[in-house]
C-alpha cells in the first residue's frame, strides 16, 4: 500500500466509521444444523474456586463446537463431488494425518474486500421470503437493478431473505427448517453467482442456499457449484437485518476465519464497515 493510500485510510478513519457486526451470538442451544457437534461452553473454575495470597481470583473457560455452527465459514475442502474437491485435488488424498492440509480453512486469507448486499425481500415487497422458497436468477437481477448496485470480480455478496429474523425470535425448529424448508438461492443462482467472479457468498440462513420443504440438508447443489467448481467461499448464519433497515447496500466488508489448520470450516465474526 502506498503512503498516499494510508494516509487516506487514516484520514477516514480518524473522521469517523461505523462498525455493523454480521455475526451472530454464540450462545448454548442456538440453532444449528443437525449435521454439526453443537456449541457448548463452560467454566472449569470460577471466581473463588481458587484465590491467590493476595485476595486475587481468575475464572477460565473451555468450548467445544463444530466449525459450520454459528456464523462461520466453509473452507474448499468442505465439500467434495465424485471424489473431488476444488481444483480437481483427490478427496481422499486430501487427508494426511488426520487432517486437510490442501484448500483447509487455514488456506482462506482474510478478507477485506468490497462487500454488496443483495435484499431480495425488499425488492418483493416483504418482510422475509416464505419457507423454501427458491430465490431466482430474476430475483437477484431484480434486486440489482432496484438497489443501483452492481457486482464486480472479487466482491463478497451477501444474499438476504430475511429467514434470520427466526434466529432473533429464538424459533430453532423453523430457523433450522428441517421439516418446513429454507428460502435461498438453488444451482442457477449459484451459478449467476459465480459467473461474476465473486470471492465469496453469504447469506442469513443456516446452509446458504435453499432448502426443500421435508429435504432438509439431503441435497446442497450451490455448494457443489461454488466450492468445488468455481472455488468461491460461503459465509451462514449471518445477520443481515441492520444492513437492510438502513438501505446498506454497498460497503467493506472484513472476515477472518480462525487458522484451524486441515479444518474445513471456522467460526468468523464478519463485519460491515461504513462511513458516518
Amino acid at each position: 500500500m502506498t503512503a498516499p493510500a494510508t494516509t487516506q485510510l487514516l484520514d477516514l478513519a480518524a473522521a469517523g466509521l461505523r462498525v455493523l457486526d454480521l455475526g451472530r451470538p454464540l450462545t448454548v442451544g442456538m440453532p444449528q444444523s443437525p449435521n454439526h457437534p453443537a456449541y457448548w461452553h463452560a467454566h472449569p473454575r470460577r471466581h473463588g474456586d481458587l484465590v491467590r495470597a493476595d485476595g486475587g481470583s481468575a475464572a477460565n473457560d473451555m468450548i467445544s463446537m463444530g466449525t459450520h455452527v454459528g456464523t462461520h465459514v466453509d473452507a474448499l475442502v468442505h465439500v467434495s463431488q465424485d471424489g473431488l474437491l476444488y481444483g480437481g485435488l483427490d478427496a481422499g488424498a486430501a487427508l494426511q494425518g488426520g487432517r486437510y492440509v490442501e484448500l483447509g480453512v487455514q488456506t482462506v486469507e482474510p478478507m477485506v474486500r468490497r462487500g454488496v448486499l443483495l435484499d431480495v425481500p425488499g425488492t418483493l415487497g416483504v418482510g422475509r421470503l416464505e419457507p423454501g422458497q427458491e430465490i431466482t436468477v430474476a430475483d437477484l437481477e431484480a434486486t440489482l437493478e432496484r438497489q443501483g448496485t452492481t457486482i464486480g470480480a472479487g466482491d463478497v455478496v451477501l444474499v438476504r431473505s430475511g429467514w434470520g429474523q427466526h434466529f432473533d425470535a429464538g424459533d430453532r425448529e423453523l430457523f433450522m427448517g428441517q421439516s418446513s424448508g429454507v428460502p435461498g438461492v438453488g444451482e442457477a443462482g449459484a451459478t449467476w453467482l459465480a459467473g461474476r467472479g465473486v470471492h465469496a457468498a453469504g447469506a442469513d440462513t443456516i446452509a446458504f442456499e435453499r432448502l426443500a420443504p421435508g429435504a432438509g440438508h439431503g441435497l446442497l447443489p450451490a455448494h457443489r457449484v461454488l466450492l468445488v467448481e468455481h472455488g468461491i467461499y460461503i459465509i451462514e448464519t449471518m445477520d443481515l437485518e441492520e444492513l437492510a433497515r438502513e438501505e446498506v447496500h454497498e460497503f467493506l466488508f472484513v472476515l477472518s476465519p480462525l487458522p484451524l489448520v486441515g479444518a474445513t470450516g471456522s467460526p468468523a465474526r464478519p463485519l460491515a464497515v461504513v462511513g458516518r
